[in-house]
């Protein structure tokens, strides 16, 4: 198949047809009808473990996901979906005694990790923002500006800038800082810098605060000092208290995220300087990721320059996070070459990544693709990538 313009109709319709499709999914198996809220595992074969915890990060990403659908489907089915996930983060998640939300609950919505995540804290607010979008109700607007308040309160390093990572319920400090047991033990890490500006930015489109404008181009500034690499043009994932960088680790996927997702931040502030130069190193990030495409169209998952370790896995996030990024590239740079790699993404996710027979995507691929046998719902896998590249796609061709 020929890549060029004239096929972007054609995307275009497929890409529509593969979100609707993923809504299907959730609407269909991810519901905990009796318990209240989503399962928080449901396997490859479709099957929900009403046992297992379910984490704020996984119900805030379907509240975002479903109202952001809702807007382009205008269907009544995923308000619903959104109200459920709006509803059960008010009841369940939201801590009213310390403030903040908790990090997980049981399969029946009692405590079960009360730790203060700041990467939680950013993707309820992310989500709360989003739903407001499509309800304007007054408390939900509350509430992601409490969480906002949290943020800046507790997190926010005063004296050397930048969010740190984790606290107790109390918002005391904790010794293990971890986001997952992947992750390095680290202060600051580039993935929870990335998920507050993409949260604060959300919040700016519905509460236009100077402050918070603030707050994201301070974010920008600090991507360009300190966690954009400037010689290899990939991100540095974990630092310490000192901005010291610990990890020599390269993320290609979050490589992609964030050349398309700062851009846009810069974009909502409508501050020329920022924007144009986040516009210029959105190509720039876009060509360090594409260090990580694969002859088959797909991204791998993590490379470590000091090893010389490839992990050779296509996980499905990464392979979202190309659609878009690649597109982004090709607006802004008329490069071909991306529109070219957007196009054999797609091939690829087609191919390998979506579950042709029982519906959504699956976790990743092995290199023999193998799918892995990991959730196809879960505490980090949700429709939040996938279903977020379907719409920027749409909404990209316009």
């Amino acid at each position: 198949m020929a890549f060029n313009d004239e096929t972007l109709p054609a995307l275009k319709k497929e890409v529509d047809k593969e979100l609707r499709s993923i809504l299907s999914w959730w609407k269909q198996y991810a519901i905990d009808k009796k318990r209240g809220g989503f399962y928080g595992s449901v396997n490859n074969g479709n099957t929900p473990d009403a046992t297992a915890h379910k984490g704020v990060v996984m119900t805030s990403r379907v509240l975002w996901a479903f109202s952001a659908a809702y807007s382009h489907t205008n269907d009544p089915g995923d308000l619903l979906i959104a109200t459920r996930a709006w509803e059960y983060l008010r009841d369940h998640f939201i801590d009213r005694r310390y403030g903040g939300v908790f990090w997980s609950v049981d399969g029946n919505g009692e405590i079960q990790e009360d730790r203060k995540q700041i990467y939680g804290l950013a993707f309820c607010l992310y989500g709360l923002a989003e739903y407001y979008k499509i309800k304007r109700e007054e408390p939900v607007l509350q509430e992601a500006k409490k969480l906002c308040n949290y943020i800046e309160q507790y997190s926010w390093d005063k004296e050397k800038g930048g969010y740190i990572e984790a606290f107790t319920r109390e918002w005391k400090s904790l010794d293990d800082l971890r986001l997952s047991e992947k992750d390095e033990n680290q202060k600051k890490t580039m993935n929870t810098h990335l998920h507050v500006i993409e949260a604060y930015a959300n919040l700016y489109q519905v509460w236009p605060d100077p402050s918070l404008e603030e707050r994201i181009t301070g974010i920008l500034d600090l991507f360009n000092r300190y966690i954009i690499n400037s010689r290899a043009m990939h991100l540095d994932l974990f630092m310490d208290e000192d901005w010291k960088v610990k990890s020599t680790l390269q993320s290609y996927g979050h490589d992609i995220e964030a050349a398309w997702l700062l851009q846009e931040c810069a974009e909502i502030t409508e501050d020329k300087t920022y924007t144009d130069y986040f516009r210029q190193l959105a190509v720039k990030l876009a060509e360090a990721a594409a260090e990580g495409l694969d002859k088959d169209g797909g991204l791998w998952y993590e490379f470590d320059p000091a090893s010389g370790h490839l992990i050779k896995e296509k996980h499905s996030w990464p392979q979202a996070e190309a659609l878009v990024g690649f597109f982004n590239a090709w607006q802004i740079s008329g490069d071909k070459k991306f529109l070219t790699y957007t196009h054999q993404t797609w091939e690829f996710i087609k191919k390998h990544i979506k579950d042709s027979r029982k519906g959504e995507w699956f976790w990743g691929v092995n290199e023999d693709y193998s799918p892995m046998q990991k959730d196809k719902a879960g505490f980090w896998k949700c429709p939040y990538h996938n279903s977020r590249s379907c719409l920027e796609i749409i909404k990209r061709i316009g």
